[in-house]
């Protein structure tokens, strides 16, 4: 099979459990907008706060990788879980990072001046969610793993069956019926609960049972912590994690910042949010099949098929980015209306969508950039750019114009404001990505 084949294949068996997954954000968003205006901007807020918890830390733990992906092509099996038991410790450290932050919330909400009427139901919603944070982050483990060997079925398979679970579940626990009161937002909250302790427990299964592990020995002895090796594993995560959060929460003071210009504007950018995170699937998972197949290479010494799987990555990430975003601009007024009952919400919906468009473009750039950046071990330099591009130009800059003004450019407090100066940051911050990924491959090359 050719490496384009290769890379498509895999993407595309990850691209449908992503979907998979981002459906349960649809679904709660379509449930919670049918339910009220107020639960879905308390949704939009509190869905803001967990992604940014959530995303952030799986970052950590999806790092690792081309770790065990070059472990993989070096034929060192027995390795794979080793390094695989280690990482339990990072994840433990992480969920107690996570849970912290979901469950004392208080601060961040006030101090980003999020309605008072809302506050109260947010803290609700994030206090339950925090119950699925913990089977959410070893879930991401067993997915990281497959996703390594070249094996993401299963995981696609298990994504899939959730979600013909969650779309009933949250629609009972939001509205009610057969004895359970109306719960709105929260109710969503409690179905997310329920599928991810679903998906763990079916994976433990057929960790224990499928032949596929067998050769990698998971089920042995927890062995003492082996801190190099877990510092070694904190190197690349962290960084990672901190440019993923830096990327997520420049959504999500995006979202708290527009929650000030009322209920319309916010379930407006919910939405929005909602299309580019769905979007961002694709690149999403060719950047894991390109980092797979090029760490896998790597392991086995072979840099030129590295570089063709590189090549391939990017050509198809431009391919199939380009066709989303000319669909979505056609699209657009229909979407909006999918979404929202409420005319006007539909109307900022589908203007939003046209910045969206050229959003997803560079996207899928900087995605692919980063991802296999990382198997080169380059994890701090794509946080810095992000730091100061994302946060500095795009969140900084829309801030700026939407509510001091520049000069004599008076103050347009629009939710399109923030989406503008996003679309520009994330442009320049995929350029600078690509051509730090292009200086370290050929730096790579040359000392070999």
């Amino acid at each position: 099979m050719s490496e384009l084949k290769t890379i498509a294949r895999h993407a595309g068996s990850v691209w449908a459990g992503q979907l998979a997954v981002m459906a349960f954000g649809v679904t709660d968003t379509l449930v919670a907008g049918r339910y009220s205006d107020t639960a879905l901007a308390a949704l939009s807020v509190g869905t803001a706060v967990y992604i940014s918890v959530y995303v952030g830390l799986m970052a950590v733990l999806q790092a690792l990788l081309p770790v065990w992906a070059e472990l993989q092509g070096a034929k060192q099996f027995a390795d794979v879980g080793r390094s695989v038991r280690q990482a339990l410790y990072l994840c433990a450290i992480t969920a107690v990072i996570g849970l912290v932050a979901l469950l004392f919330p208080g601060p961040l909400l006030r101090s980003t001046q999020v309605p008072i009427a809302l506050q109260g139901e947010v803290e609700s919603y994030l206090s339950v969610l925090a119950l699925a944070l913990v089977p959410a982050l070893l879930f991401r483990l067993y997915s990281t793993l497959n996703q390594s060997l070249g094996k993401p079925l299963l995981v696609t398979a298990l994504q899939l069956g959730a979600l013909v679970l969650k779309i009933p579940l949250s629609i009972w626990l939001t509205f009610g019926g057969a004895g359970v009161a109306p719960m709105g937002a929260v109710g969503c909250a409690w179905a997310t609960v329920a599928v991810n302790l679903g998906m763990l427990l079916v994976a433990v299964v057929m960790l224990r049972t499928q032949a596929l592990y067998h050769p990698y020995r998971l089920w042995q002895a927890l062995e003492a912590p082996d801190w190099p090796a877990i510092r070694a594993f904190a190197k690349l995560g962290v960084p990672t994690g901190l440019a993923v959060m830096v990327e997520v929460t420049s959504f999500t003071l995006m979202a708290l910042f527009i929650a000030r210009q009322g209920t319309v504007a916010s379930a407006a950018h919910q939405i929005a949010s909602n299309v580019v995170a769905v979007l961002y699937m694709m690149p999403l998972s060719i950047g894991i099949a390109t980092s797979a197949r090029v760490s896998f290479w790597r392991g086995a010494g072979n840099s030129a098929q590295a570089r063709h799987a590189i090549f391939n990555g990017f050509m198809l990430a431009v391919l199939t980015s380009s066709a989303f975003a000319a669909i979505l601009f056609v699209a657009r007024e229909g979407l909006a209306s999918l979404y929202a009952r409420n005319v006007q919400v539909a109307l900022v919906a589908a203007e939003l969508m046209v910045w969206i468009a050229l959003f997803h473009l560079a996207d899928a750039l900087q995605a692919v950039s980063g991802f296999v950046l990382r198997c080169y071990r380059i994890a701090i330099a794509p946080l810095v750019i992000y730091a100061v591009l994302l946060w500095g130009v795009g969140l900084g800059g829309a801030y700026v114009w939407a509510y001091v003004g520049w000069g004599s450019i008076a103050p347009r407090p629009e939710p399109s404001t923030f989406w503008i100066c996003s679309a520009l940051a994330l442009t320049l911050a995929a350029g600078t990505l690509m051509g730090l990924l292009a200086w370290v491959v050929r730096q790579t090359d040359h000392k070999r």
